[in-house]
């Protein structure tokens, strides 16, 4: 299936609702989140260039669910590169639940699928145009090709 970057997440309270079940929108919340740590780690030049011009634009956004998830599950959310053009990337997240098993063995259940479509922006909020994805972004993302 290829290298993929992980973020490792536990899920809080604060993330279910009434019933318990974490609320479809954190998964949504996570993929930014691990696309955050991404660039915190792998691209951090990239990471200084967006608090100066680039803009990541959030073109499209989605999420499939297999399984549902509850306080205290641990996760593993796993981004892939699935698309890169000149302006835009596409990623992929597999949401993993990370059990330990009786034989103290670990356990991993896919419990969602998603995707993301960014476009590089630049220029201010009122006259933003695309813009060529980082040379380094590239690089970055590289290993990561599914």
């Amino acid at each position: 299936m290829g290298k993929y970057f992980e973020y490792l997440h536990t899920v809080g309270f604060e993330e279910t609702n009434i019933v318990g079940n974490v609320y479809y929108v954190n998964y949504l919340r996570w993929q930014g989140r691990c696309r955050e740590m991404f660039l915190k780690e792998r691209a951090p030049d990239v990471l200084a260039d967006v608090q100066e011009d680039l803009k990541l634009f959030t073109l499209k956004v989605d999420c499939e669910f297999f399984a549902e998830i509850t306080a205290f599950s641990e996760l593993s959310i796993r981004m892939r590169l699935v698309d890169l053009t000149q302006t835009q990337i596409e990623f992929s997240f597999d949401y993993v639940r990370l059990d330990r098993a009786e034989d103290g063995r670990e356990r991993e259940t896919l419990i969602a699928r998603g995707r993301q479509r960014v476009a590089c922006m630049r220029g201010p909020n009122a006259r933003t145009v695309p813009s060529r994805v980082p040379e380094s972004l590239v690089r970055a993302l590289e290993q990561y090709a599914s």
